[in-house]
């Protein structure tokens, strides 16, 4: 009885670390692709964007 309990225990362990890295992998994979489209985009399209984001923040740019 024990050694199922124990055993158990270890897969629930195992399960929750493997779920603990996922929303990591996610933010890495985001950022990747994010980078990668800022890589072939038009420095105008870029730049009107972060512009229109940074007055959407209440940010000052100019």
């Amino acid at each position: 009885m024990n050694a199922q309990n124990n055993t158990a225990a270890q897969t629930k362990a195992i399960a929750r670390t493997d779920l603990s890295v996922l929303p990591i992998a996610f933010a890495v994979l985001g950022g990747l692709m994010l980078l990668f489209a800022s890589g072939y985009a038009q420095a105008s399209v870029l730049h009107d964007a972060a512009h229109d984001q940074r007055h959407a923040m209440a940010f000052p740019c100019h």
